[in-house]
């Protein structure tokens, strides 16, 4: 049997030479922010080569298209293209 783990989604990736690190995060049950939503918490870490790293993007990027083709998922205007740096770490602004 091989273990699962559930996520929300991601916290923070850093890139630290050639390490890149992305932080799972999932809603806490019990920890609220000062809107009273539930705060993410960090949950589990991936650790990638940059090039473990970018060909799991490219992976996910594939699956991101058949949901979009399938129409399981839809762009919303003025959504951020998959080309622009992500805006939630320092790292990439």
């Amino acid at each position: 049997m091989h273990s699962e783990l559930f996520t929300d989604g991601i916290g923070e990736i850093t890139v630290s030479g050639s390490i890149v690190r992305v932080d799972l995060v999932s809603l806490s049950p019990t920890e609220r922010d000062a809107d009273n939503k539930p705060k993410p918490v960090l949950r589990q870490r991936l650790i990638f080569s940059v090039e473990g790293f970018a060909n799991s993007v490219d992976v996910m990027q594939k699956a991101l298209q058949g949901l979009i083709d399938a129409g399981v998922v839809r762009r919303t205007p003025g959504a951020q293209p998959a080309e622009q740096k992500p805006q939630g770490s320092p790292n990439f602004r």
